[in-house]
């Protein structure tokens, strides 16, 4: 059974295009500005949503990310309550959403309770950013009965042996992590970022979704002939932060949405502009 994040991989490389993976923190200011993001990005053009549940102890994350996780918390947001904003975004979205979570949330909610939570209430897929590929057998199993996709990372640092073992656990897509460090937005891609995407195509058939770093449009161009879809999250969670930093009120609200579309429809742009670099991918 495709997933609806097959389904849009599929429709993208019909297309020859890049896809747009968005990343923002759920509950960032309010799980109710959540849900107005979330749509707004998908009308935007966004392929795929990744909606971050915030936690205590994001050691993945750069500061911009850590704020938004503790905003968030302040708020009240638990993964319960992240799945249930999944619930509302079906109400009027088919986007493909992927829970992004440290593996603690999933781990005490119990795997079969958050597998058979997340998949009826409309989740496509789970990456848990901290759990490697030696302890997930009991997670990609429950999972899988419930048709979760299973997002693995893989970095600049993994072996090519370790990119096959990444992308054997994996599916939907397989996250490639630009550089090494924390998330952020930077200037410039990593020069060595082209031999990490030739060593991942040759580990794996999966689509490759390159994350870590990426917010500009000359970002998604240059990756237009590399990968299969590029992963934006700081730049979008730093726009929710400047356009709600005097208070979370209606108008901030709007402003912070209008702006997310507005990045996401200048990359997307971008991305169907460098259609045909793909021809070259090497």
């Amino acid at each position: 059974m495709k997933t609806r994040i097959d389904k849009r991989f599929g429709a993208l490389r019909e297309a020859g295009e890049l896809g747009i993976v968005a990343y923002i923190t759920a509950g960032d200011p309010s799980l109710d500005a959540t849900l107005k993001f979330v749509l707004a990005l998908a009308e935007a053009g966004a392929d795929v949503i990744e909606l971050g549940v915030p936690f205590s102890d994001p050691l993945a994350d750069g500061p911009t990310i850590q704020r938004a996780s503790e905003r968030a918390l302040k708020f009240g947001t638990t993964l319960t309550k992240v799945i249930d904003l999944v619930r509302q975004i079906r109400k009027t979205s088919e986007v493909p959403l992927v829970l992004f979570s440290y593996y603690n949330p999933i781990l005490q909610m119990g795997l079969e309770k958050f597998a058979y939570s997340a998949a009826a209430a409309g989740a496509d897929g789970v990456l848990a950013t901290d759990l490697t590929p030696e302890e997930s057998d009991d997670y990609r199993r429950i999972l899988g009965a419930h048709q979760l996709d299973t997002v693995f990372l893989g970095a600049p640092t993994s072996t090519d042996e370790r990119l096959v073992k990444i992308a054997a656990c994996s599916s939907g897509f397989l996250y490639l992590i630009s550089r090494t460090g924390v998330t952020g937005a930077k200037e410039a891609l990593p020069d060595d970022l082209p031999a990490l995407v030739r060593r991942a195509r040759a580990a794996t058939q999966l689509p490759l979704a390159v994350g870590f770093g990426i917010s500009l449009p000359g970002h998604v161009s240059v990756l237009g002939g590399l990968a299969d879809a590029a992963v934006v999250g700081s730049a979008l969670v730093s726009e929710i932060e400047s356009a709600t930093k005097s208070g979370a009120t209606g108008s901030a609200i709007e402003a912070a949405s209008s702006a997310l579309a507005d990045r996401v429809r200048a990359l997307k742009q971008a991305a169907r502009h460098g259609l045909s670099r793909r021809e070259v991918a090497p």
